[in-house]
C-alpha cells in the first residue's frame, strides 16, 4: 500500500484556477470505504477564502448576468448532456466511496437528472428575463396611475453550499442547478470523507468548457471561517446533521449579520403500515420490500432513510420476519467492485464507529436485535472471495424491535446506517391518531410513506402527520411499481421538512430558484413598471393599430405582422364592435350542443340572478373575438397555442356589442429556435366600455419572418 506522502492531495477549484496546499500543510486522510487504503489528502490550509467569495461576487455575478434565465437553463442542459458522457469516470470514483452501481446511480444520475429537470423548467416556467414579474398587479388609486407587483432578482451575493458526505454528487448538482439558473454564483464545500468524488464532479464540470468564469469554486477541507467572510448579500444552504446545522445557525453572520440559511438535515423518517395492509395483500408486499430497500441502499446512509416502521400490533412480528427473510434473501455484503455484491460499506470507518455506538445506545434503552448483528460481517471481496476480516467500513443490516412503542430512544436517536426499528400502534374504533402520535414523536421529518389501499385510513394518516413531515408517499397497489420509492425526492418538488429535518427546502422545482433570489413590492406609474419589469401594465403607453374610433393610429401596423425583431411591448390592436343577434346565440347553442338554459329559454335565463335574459355562450365571445383580432394572411405569428387566466365579467345579451383590443403584453425568445412566444393581453368590452373579458392570448411567432416574407 501507498504511503500517505505519496497520496494527492484533493485540489480546491478557486478564481477559476486549482489550488493545492504547499507542501507539508496539515491534512486529514481519506481512505478507500471497502479496502480502508489512503487514497488521497484533503486540506484547505493556506486557501484565500476571502478572495473566493469575492471573485464569485465579482466576476461570477458579472458573467451570469451577462446570460438570462432561459440562457443560463440552456447551458445546465448541456453541462448534464457532457456530464452523461463522463458518469462511469465518476462511477469508477464513487466506488471507492463504498457505493453499489445502484448506490452510484442514485447519486450520479440523479445529480445529472436534476440540471436536465430544473433547466426545462427554468425554460418553460420563467421568462427569459432577469427580472421575474410574481403575482397579479394591485390597482393602487382610483384612477389607475399607481399600481404595485412584485418581482424577484437575484441575491448579490454567492451560494454558499454545505454538502453531507451520503451524495457528493447529486447533493452538489441539486444545489448547483437552481442557483446557476438564479444567476447567484456557488461556492461548494464537500464533506471531507468523499469530498474527492465532488472534486472529480467539479473537474468534469470544467472541463467542459460550458461554465461562466466565477459561477462555480469548490473548497476541499475545513472552511472554518468561511461564513465570517459572508454578509447579507450571500446564502447558506447546508446538508448535514442537525447539530452542526445548529452552530452555523447560531453564527453572528447568520444570526445577525442576514446571511440566508437553509438547512436539510437527517431525520426519522417513518413508514407507516394501515390495518387494512396485512400479510397477503400487494400493499404489505410493497411495504416489505421499501422498508428492506431503504435499509440498504446506500448502506443506509440517506436522510430519507426510513428508520421508525410503524406498523399494527397484531402484525408486527409478521413484518420483522418478512424484511429479515428480504434482507437473507437480498442483502450481499462487500466491495461494490465485485460481481453479485448489493451493499456496500459505510462511507468511512469512523461512520461505522458512529452506527455501532447508535445501535448499542439504542439496545441499552430498551431495542432488542430482531435480525443482523454488530459483528463484522462476512464480505466479498473485490476479487470474489469472501472474507470475515476486512479493513473496509462494512456493516450487516440491523433491524431492531422495539416492545415499547413510546420509548424515547427509538424518536430521538438516528443510527445513520442500515438501521431501522419496527413499533407496533393499535387502531381504536377506526382510529389511527396513536400512529399519527408516533410518527410526530419524530419531531419533524423530511418523509414519511403511508402504506394503505383505504382512503379513510389513507386520510386520517395524512392528516395527522403532514404538518410534521416536507414530503409523504401514499404507497398502495396502484402505484407500487411506478412510485419513486421513499426516499426518492424528485427535483419538480419540494424536498426538506420542519423540525429536526432543517425547517427548510431545497430541490423544489422554481420554488429552489427563488430561494436564491429576493422579493421585492415594486410600485409606480404603469409606465416605469412596464419599463422595469418587460412585461405591459394597464395604463401603460402602446401603440395602436385599428379602429380609430377606439384609439387605432391611422397608419399603425397590425402587430400580428410584426416578427419579433419587430414587435415592442405595447405593440396593440383595437376592433370595431360586431352586434351579437339571437340568431347567433341559438346557431351557437345548436352547433355546439351547449344547450344550458342561460342561452336558450328565455323565462328560465330570466330567473337567474346573473343575467338579463338570454345570453351569448362565453366561448361564443372568445370566438368572435379572435376573428376580429386575427390577421388573416400569412405573416410571422405562426401559431396559436392557448388562453391564459379566462375571466367573463359582464354577461351580452341580444343586440349588444362586442369590441377587442389586444396589446403584447409579454415577448419571450425562444434560445434555441427561430421563433418566441407572445402573450398577449386581451380586453373584451361592450358597447358601453364594460368589461366582458379579460384573458391572455398565447401565440408563436417568428424572431425574423422569413417564411412568409
Amino acid at each position: 500500500m501507498e504511503t500517505a506522502t505519496a497520496i494527492q492531495t484533493v485540489p480546491s477549484y478557486i478564481r477559476d484556477a486549482w489550488w493545492t496546499p504547499a507542501d507539508g500543510a496539515a491534512a486529514t486522510e481519506v481512505r478507500d470505504a471497502s479496502t480502508g487504503e489512503v487514497i488521497a489528502r484533503v486540506s484547505a490550509e493556506g486557501l484565500d477564502l476571502a478572495a473566493a467569495v469575492d471573485h464569485g461576487r465579482s466576476v461570477g455575478q458579472t458573467e451570469l448576468g451577462r446570460l438570462t434565465t432561459h440562457g443560463r437553463a440552456l447551458l445546465l442542459r448541456d453541462l448534464a448532456q457532457y456530464l452523461n458522457g463522463r458518469s462511469e469516470e465518476l462511477y469508477a470514483v464513487s466506488a471507492q466511496t463504498g457505493a453499489t452501481r445502484i448506490d452510484s446511480m442514485v447519486d450520479i444520475d440523479g445529480g445529472i437528472g436534476v440540471l436536465f429537470t430544473l433547466s426545462s423548467k427554468g425554460r418553460r416556467e420563467l421568462p427569459n428575463a432577469n427580472v421575474i414579474v410574481e403575482g397579479p398587479v394591485e390597482v393602487l388609486s382610483k384612477d389607475g396611475s399607481f399600481i404595485g407587483e412584485h418581482i424577484h432578482t437575484r441575491i448579490p451575493g454567492v451560494a454558499v453550499q454545505v454538502n453531507a458526505f451520503n451524495f457528493p454528487v447529486w447533493g452538489m448538482l441539486e444545489k448547483f442547478a437552481p442557483a446557476f439558473i438564479a444567476g447567484v454564483p456557488t461556492i461548494v464545500k464537500p464533506a471531507t470523507p468523499t469530498g474527492f468524488l465532488a472534486e472529480a464532479a467539479v473537474r468534469a464540470m470544467v472541463e467542459s468548457g460550458i461554465l461562466p468564469d466565477g459561477s462555480l469554486q469548490l473548497v476541499s477541507g475545513p472552511a472554518r471561517d468561511l461564513l465570517d467572510r459572508l454578509d447579507y448579500r450571500d446564502m447558506v444552504s447546508f446538508t448535514g446533521s442537525a447539530s452542526t446545522a445548529t452552530l452555523l445557525r447560531n453564527h453572528p453572520n447568520v444570526a445577525h449579520g442576514g446571511v440566508r440559511f437553509m438547512a436539510e438535515t437527517d431525520s426519522l423518517n417513518a413508514a407507516i403500515l394501515g390495518p387494512d395492509a396485512v400479510p397477503g395483500t400487494p400493499e404489505f408486499d410493497a411495504f416489505i420490500k421499501s422498508a428492506a430497500t431503504e435499509m440498504t441502499v446506500k448502506a443506509g446512509q440517506k436522510c430519507t432513510a426510513i428508520r421508525r416502521v410503524i406498523v399494527p400490533n397484531p402484525v408486527r412480528h409478521a413484518v420483522i420476519d418478512a424484511i429479515g427473510a428480504r434482507l437473507r434473501e437480498r442483502v450481499v455484503i462487500g466491495d461494490p467492485r465485485a460481481d453479485g455484491v448489493t451493499m456496500g460499506a459505510l462511507a468511512s470507518l469512523e461512520q461505522l464507529a458512529d452506527v455501532r455506538a447508535a445501535v448499542r445506545a439504542m439496545l441499552a434503552a430498551g431495542g432488542e436485535l430482531a435480525y443482523g448483528t454488530l459483528d463484522a460481517p462476512a464480505v466479498t471481496r473485490a476479487d470474489g472471495e469472501v472474507s470475515g476480516v476486512e479493513q473496509g467500513a462494512f456493516m450487516s443490516p440491523v433491524l431492531l424491535n422495539w416492545p415499547d412503542s413510546g420509548s424515547p430512544a427509538v424518536h430521538t436517536l438516528e443510527a445513520f446506517g442500515p438501521v431501522a426499528g419496527v413499533l407496533g400502534y393499535d387502531m381504536h374504533d377506526g382510529d389511527a391518531s396513536e400512529a399519527v402520535r408516533l410518527a410526530a414523536l419524530g419531531a419533524g421529518s423530511l418523509v414519511a410513506t403511508v402504506c394503505t389501499n383505504d382512503p379513510e385510513v389513507a386520510r386520517q394518516l395524512v392528516t395527522g402527520i403532514a404538518a410534521h413531515h416536507g414530503r409523504i408517499l401514499l404507497l398502495n397497489r396502484e402505484d407500487a411499481r411506478s412510485s419513486t420509492g421513499h426516499g426518492a425526492p424528485v427535483p419538480h418538488l419540494v424536498h426538506g421538512g420542519p423540525g429536526r429535518a432543517g425547517g427548510g427546502e431545497e430541490l423544489g422545482g422554481i420554488r429552489s430558484v427563488w430561494h436564491h433570489m429576493q422579493r421585492t413590492a415594486l410600485q409606480g406609474s404603469p409606465n416605469m413598471l412596464t419599463a422595469l419589469t418587460g412585461e405591459w401594465h394597464t395604463g401603460a403607453d402602446r401603440v395602436i393599430a385599428g379602429d380609430p374610433e377606439f384609439g387605432g393610429v391611422p397608419g399603425a401596423v397590425h402587430p400580428f405582422r410584426k416578427s419579433l425583431a419587430e414587435l415592442r411591448i405595447g405593440d396593440a390592436f383595437a376592433s370595431g364592435l360586431r352586434q351579437v343577434e339571437l340568431a347567433d346565440i341559438s346557431a351557437f347553442a345548436e352547433g355546439t350542443g351547449d344547450l344550458f338554459y342561460a342561452h336558450t329559454d328565455a323565462d328560465a335565463a330570466a330567473r337567474n340572478p346573473f343575467f338579463p335574459g338570454i345570453v351569448a355562450h362565453g366561448y361564443l365571445l372568445v370566438s368572435w373575438a379572435a376573428g376580429l383580432f386575427v390577421e388573416p394572411a400569412p405573416g410571422p405569428v405562426l401559431a396559436n397555442y392557448g388562453l391564459e387566466s379566462l375571466r367573463f365579467l359582464t354577461p351580452v345579451a341580444a343586440g349588444d356589442s362586442i369590441r377587442v383590443t389586444l396589446t403584447a403584453k409579454r415577448i419571450t425568445p425562444r434560445v434555441t429556435d427561430d421563433y418566441g412566444e407572445v402573450c398577449w393581453d386581451a380586453v373584451l368590452n361592450n358597447q358601453d366600455g364594460a368589461t366582458v373579458a379579460t384573458y391572455d392570448v398565447l401565440t408563436l411567432v417568428e424572431k425574423v419572418d422569413t417564411l412568409y416574407a
